[in-house]
């Protein structure tokens, strides 16, 4: 159900901003401002490049989704092993993954805009509850993995 749907999308949005707050205990407000101001601008101009290319990048998404499963492989181990350069590693190649799955979500949203009959409005909501949860997640992860990059040796 698209109503649902919708539903549980901002319920678990008002979730994550409830444990996102937490942040302002770890980091210092310079840290969190300067890793949202770069990760909105990075995901403005990764999402732009996504919706103006003329490259089709269906191929470089099963390779993003490969280094996302790597990237939560990763983190799993170094919770065992708390080495702080595969730490810095793991955020490296985050912020690399996140912000291409944001110029090639844009993209697939765009075309799948094309294919949607525009009468059916529960097909149109699906496909909003869809786009915007994955925008969305490749906001938020981004921005945790530049929290990370920036906020190393600088938590309060």
């Amino acid at each position: 159900n698209a109503q649902v749907a919708a539903f549980l999308f901002i319920l678990y949005s008002l979730l994550n901003g409830v444990t996102l707050s937490f942040i302002f205990l770890a980091y210092t407000q310079t840290v969190i401002a300067s890793a949202f101001g770069t990760s909105a601008l990075m995901f403005l101009i990764m999402s732009l490049f996504g919706l103006t290319t003329k490259k089709d990048l269906t191929g470089f998404g099963h390779f993003l989704f490969m280094g996302l499963i790597g990237v939560i492989i990763a983190s799993v181990v170094n919770i065992f092993l708390k080495s702080p350069m595969m730490y810095f590693v793991i955020s490296v190649i985050g912020v690399i993954v996140f912000a291409g799955l944001a110029a090639y979500d844009n993209q697939k949203l765009k075309q799948m805009s094309y294919s949607i009959d525009v009468e059916d409005s529960s097909g149109v909501l699906k496909g909003s509850v869809i786009g915007a949860l994955a925008l969305y997640l490749d906001f938020i992860n981004l921005f945790l993995m530049l929290l990370n990059l920036f906020g190393m040796g600088k938590r309060e």
